[in-house]
């Protein structure tokens, strides 16, 4: 059992109060800043594999646990997303072809279009919360100001969307000033009303680049809702070209 509450408690009791400093930094400085932190946390130069572990917790429900295993080519901008459990939805899978998500039922053995900002199975995940991060594809650096995220002094970011496909409108970002990294994150509609809060206290290296290694998404619309991603045996191994085919969804799903 996963205790949602003990973790925030936990990140919020060791991260603190964003406490804004005076000082003003340039918005061009920001977008510096927003490229770096999609270096850091991107694969350009090579594959990228993982199983992520997605519970999800809803008032009044039982926990839903969902097992999947991710691998990404960053370099073209390709996913795949194959569900390993629970059993009944074992085989469902999502694949990113140029601008294009396609979502895998092998019962139906049909293909259906799905997108970037929709939930993976019912959670407050989505597959752009496993995608390359594209802060700065996808958004402009409106202001930046310097502050204190508990121990950890952070940029603190306002962004505005400059593409109408992306998932959110308006994001804010606290990011480490020491090594541009996301802490927290909180995604906006377009009228600005707070839409998701996500927080990433744990991070691994591989080499120059970091992965979040468990991820808590707090639904700000659903009083109580809310979802936690953990990472296991992340990978940096060549991945074969036809894992990113339709052709391997349909026969690992058999």
């Amino acid at each position: 059992m996963v205790h949602f509450r003990n973790l925030l408690l936990v990140f919020l009791l060791g991260f603190g109060v964003i406490f804004p400093l005076v000082s003003q930094t340039s918005t061009d400085r920001g977008q510096a800043i927003l490229t770096e932190v999609d270096r850091l946390s991107n694969f350009e130069d090579r594959d990228f594999s993982a199983v992520y572990t997605i519970v999800s917790d809803r008032p009044g429900e039982d926990q839903s646990v969902t097992q999947a295993r991710l691998f990404r080519r960053d370099r073209n901008d390709q996913f795949v997303i194959l569900i390993l459990q629970p059993q009944v939805q074992r085989g469902q899978g999502y694949l990113q072809i140029d601008d294009t998500v396609w979502f895998y039922d092998p019962e139906s053995r049909r293909f259906e279009r799905s997108s970037l900002r929709d939930d993976i199975q019912n959670s407050d995940a989505q597959n752009n919360d496993l995608n390359r991060s594209s802060y700065t594809d996808d958004y402009t650096v409106e202001s930046m100001t310097e502050g204190q995220l508990g121990a950890f002094p952070v940029y603190l970011m306002d962004l505005a969307a400059n593409r109408s496909d992306v998932s959110y409108d308006r994001v804010k970002l606290w990011v480490r000033k020491d090594i541009n990294l996301v802490l927290k994150e909180e995604n906006y509609s377009v009228n600005g009303r707070l839409l998701r809060t996500i927080l990433l206290p744990r991070y691994v290296a591989f080499g120059d680049r970091y992965l979040p290694t468990q991820v808590l998404i707090v639904d700000e619309v659903n009083t109580g809702q809310r979802t936690q991603l953990t990472v296991a045996n992340p990978s940096i191994d060549a991945i074969p070209d036809v894992v990113f085919t339709r052709q391997y969804l349909e026969r690992v799903s058999n």
